[in-house]
């Protein structure tokens, strides 16, 4: 079979590995002011960061809607034979329920799968998609093959400020005000299709994400070290060399991959914000 694979926006691939694995993108969107503006299309991380430093409001997000799926997957079926499209986690936007209400305008031909995950932890399986597809697996192999895998992915990340998670109505301004008094910096981690708080971490951002990226991996015999991704939201660079660098140095995952979050991502996490994201063992 010819298969397409596509994620939505919030995969958060970086477009050297969207061109390497021809990987399709569908967008959500940004609501800023009222302006409704497509992801990663119409703005860009560092505009929403400037419209709230601005405005002090943050921005909304809207899932892809049913139109813009069923054109999309109808597009794709005029060159493909079959569609795998994975979409943020279900517990976090619309976009699955609309895919699979999309989906179901194309029998047989379109499989959409909730990663259960946000960023790269997305495309972490649209990536394998494209790889269980050149080997030959069928589309339907390869949505039941990812819907196990899918279980596997560790995906973290550090906040700088809660600010966005606050504006946002995601925690209150008292744990903000303890956050911002004793310097912490939380670890988000995805659990169960959902976000929680992990550790948190005191200091300066550099000493905080090296930290959280030790503890996520020295010593973790629980991993596959196949791939491993490096994300953040606009971290300084000499800071990322440095994480590039530790993790290089460990000299076991095959891939380091790094990115940039996109705008949904980045419009909730806010800016200084990294993760490491790869697959447990």
């Amino acid at each position: 079979m010819n298969i397409r694979v596509s994620a939505d926006s919030t995969c958060d691939l970086s477009q050297e590995i969207l061109q390497k694995y021809n990987i399709g993108i569908v967008p959500l969107y940004i609501i800023m002011g009222n302006q409704t503006l497509r992801d990663g299309i119409d703005c860009t991380k560092d505009e929403i960061f400037s419209y709230v430093e601005r405005t002090g409001t943050i921005c909304s997000t809207a899932a892809v809607s049913i139109g813009d799926y069923t054109d999309w997957f109808g597009s794709q079926l005029k060159d493909y034979d079959a569609v795998v499209h994975f979409t943020i986690s279900s517990d976090m936007s619309a976009c699955y329920q609309n895919a699979c209400v999309a989906a179901a305008e194309f029998p047989g031909k379109v499989f959409v799968v909730d990663s259960r995950n946000l960023s790269n932890g997305i495309g972490h399986l649209a990536i394998d998609a494209v790889l269980l597809a050149r080997e030959g697996k069928s589309a339907q192999e390869i949505k039941k093959l990812l819907d196990e895998k899918k279980k596997r992915l560790n995906v973290s990340f550090v906040l700088d400020t809660l600010e966005y998670l606050h504006k946002g109505g995601r925690c209150s301004a008292l744990t903000v005000f303890g956050a911002n008094v004793l310097n912490l910096k939380p670890c988000i981690e995805v659990r169960d299709g959902a976000m929680g708080v992990g550790r948190k971490y005191r200091g300066t951002l550099k000493k905080t994400i090296l930290d959280y990226v030790k503890d996520r991996l020295e010593g973790n015999k629980n991993i596959d070290f196949e791939r491993i991704f490096i994300c953040d939201s606009g971290v300084d660079d000499d800071i990322i060399n440095v994480v590039y660098a530790y993790i290089s140095g460990l000299g076991r995952f095959k891939e380091i991959y790094h990115s940039n979050s996109g705008c949904t991502i980045s419009n909730h996490c806010g800016p200084n914000c990294l993760g490491i994201l790869y697959y447990n063992a």
